[in-house]
């Protein structure tokens, strides 16, 4: 085991965080609007925005690469994340997500799952990012989901392993073989168990069981949870994964809250 290096995350709120780590500031899905307003999703699903972030978009400060893991939903990107877009210096989404986005930001690079691109700039850490699959729903669901992928971050003298977002997904095979390609040493992981009327006990991201199943398979040392709070559709919040991860031995003392809008530093 090496030193590792140290990472600073601050939780937005929702999907959206800070990441900051050797001279890099990443954010991930920016969720910028206040609360109140209610967003379609289509085919008749749609869901209220509960609470605003946490901090605004014009305080964030400068954002040199944009981990966005699907732009079509609003509640990964909204109105004042996408006007954030175009100041940040490269957008890594999905490849449909990078032909919507052509000619509306600036730098922008689409991965398809297992893809991989880096980011290099003069005095800091190289990062490796590659894109895990994500499946937004159940079987047969992504004609009408649409593409998701969340990103495993790589760089020289990691700890444990990478830093790995999940993106929104349902447990499956394909997220399943993350950890069998990848060594994870932090699991940032999507919850809120997101269900719509219209499609009953249908669910669009992981259940804090699933949640707790997964980073069985992964093992990482530390688990953050992200994804649980702040819309209406979030099924699941913090005292539904607190319970669950209660009832798993061995992972309960790794997971790390993040107080929402406080950085908090990691070691990674």
């Amino acid at each position: 085991m090496n030193s590792g290096e140290t990472v600073r995350i601050t939780h937005v709120g929702g999907p959206t965080a800070l990441i900051e780590v050797g001279g890099w500031r990443l954010l991930t899905d920016p969720t910028f609007d206040a609360a109140g307003r209610r967003y379609a999703f289509g085919w008749g699903t749609s869901s209220r925005k509960l609470t605003g972030p946490a901090i605004a978009a014009d305080d964030v400060g400068p954002i040199d690469a944009v981990l966005l893991s699907h732009d079509h939903h609003e509640d990964n990107l909204d109105v004042a994340g996408r006007a954030l877009l175009p100041s940040a210096g490269t957008v890594v989404t999905t490849e449909a997500g990078a032909r919507r986005l052509a000619g509306a930001v600036g730098a922008v690079r689409g991965l398809a799952p297992w893809a991989a691109t880096r980011l290099q700039g003069d005095g800091k850490v190289p990062i490796e990012i590659t894109a895990t699959p994500c499946r937004h729903g159940p079987p047969l669901s992504r004609p009408i989901v649409g593409d998701v992928i969340g990103f495993a971050l790589s760089w020289p003298e990691q700890r444990d392993g990478a830093l790995w977002i999940t993106g929104d997904t349902v447990l499956y095979d394909g997220v399943r073989e993350v950890p069998r390609r990848i060594p994870v040493g932090t699991a940032i992981v999507h919850l809120g168990g997101v269900r719509f009327p219209i499609s009953g006990p249908l669910r669009y991201t992981l259940s804090a069981e699933e949640a707790v199943e997964l980073c069985r398979l992964t093992d990482p040392r530390t688990i953050v949870p992200l994804h649980y709070e702040g819309w209406k559709h979030f099924r699941e919040g913090r005292a539904e994964a607190e319970a669950a991860f209660a009832g798993a031995p061995g992972l309960a003392e790794r997971v790390k809250w993040l107080p929402i809008g406080s950085p908090v530093e990691l070691a990674v």
